[in-house]
């Protein structure tokens, strides 16, 4: 316990040993001093690394926004583009019928000399291969939206829990051991037995005990994304079930190496690791 607490004073006394930055204005021969702990850098780094990625995501969301919206309005013109050819073929129905509903030849011969123009103007053929033409145009634009709807389902979103972040993703101090380690997910701290939900649609592929993640729920989202919920009390599902996000999967707990009640949150991203925060907080 002792050679704990001395390797806990060891890293406190490193992190808050001072650094000198020296700034140089090019309008003065004065130099300026600042003294920061090294923990206060390291905090200022990490709080521009989150504002970044987030500023970095939410314009990758609007550069991918606009372009669903670029096709929904070019699908759009498309689809007007049909309702007039189905007005054109109407009005040649109703002048067919109209021709069809003459008792005699004559009459029929009548009708067609008075509107010869109109008659003339309905090219069948042409009609028919616009059409063919309109309906593949629109089976590509459903088999877009089909596919961004798969991603977006399958892209974590959200708070698998209510809570508070008591752990943040990156290097840390270990809370059992006081060894230094990588947190590959976040912890969120709540009451033992809260509702863990699932934060994007997928399947099971794990569901058991790990070493010192205790029980787990691990889902294959899809497109490269998975999640892992440790620490659980009680898993609700089977390896192999397919779940939607927001579907109760497990509840909260404290089992394998936690100092209490809390889930570890993880997002793999293509076999890697990725900081949860940005998924966490997607509007």
């Amino acid at each position: 316990m002792f050679d704990m607490f001395k390797k806990i004073g060891k890293v406190l006394k490193k992190a808050f040993t001072p650094i000198t930055i020296i700034l140089i204005p090019h309008s003065s021969n004065r130099t300026i001093r600042l003294h920061l702990p090294s923990i206060g850098i390291i905090a200022i780094i990490a709080i521009w690394l989150v504002f970044s990625i987030s500023a970095l995501s939410a314009a990758v969301d609007r550069a991918r926004y606009q372009g669903m919206k670029a096709r929904l309005n070019y699908y759009a013109g498309q689809i007007k583009d049909i309702k007039g050819t189905v007005n054109t073929l109407k009005a040649a129905e109703a002048e067919l019928v109209n021709l069809l509903s003459s008792k005699s030849r004559d009459k029929v011969l009548e009708k067609v000399s008075n509107e010869p123009e109109d008659m003339g103007s309905v090219d069948m053929d042409a009609i028919r291969k616009e059409v063919q033409e309109r309906l593949k145009s629109v089976s590509e634009f459903k088999d877009y939206l089909r596919q961004q709807k798969d991603i977006y389902v399958s892209t974590p979103k959200g708070w698998p829990i209510d809570g508070r972040i008591t752990s943040p993703f990156g290097y840390r101090t270990n809370p059992i051991n006081g060894g230094p380690e990588f947190h590959s997910g976040v912890d969120i701290a709540n009451l033992k037995g809260t509702p863990i939900r699932a934060t994007a649609d997928g399947i099971v592929s794990y569901e058991g005990w790990k070493g010192g993640d205790g029980r787990l729920v691990v889902l294959e989202d899809g497109y490269g994304y998975s999640t892992v919920y440790a620490h659980t009390s009680q898993n609700l599902v089977h390896t192999g079930q397919k779940i939607k996000r927001g579907d109760i999967i497990a509840y909260v707990g404290s089992t394998g190496n936690a100092t209490g009640p809390h889930v570890h949150y993880e997002v793999w991203k293509d076999g890697k690791p990725t900081n949860p925060l940005p998924f966490i907080e997607a509007r």
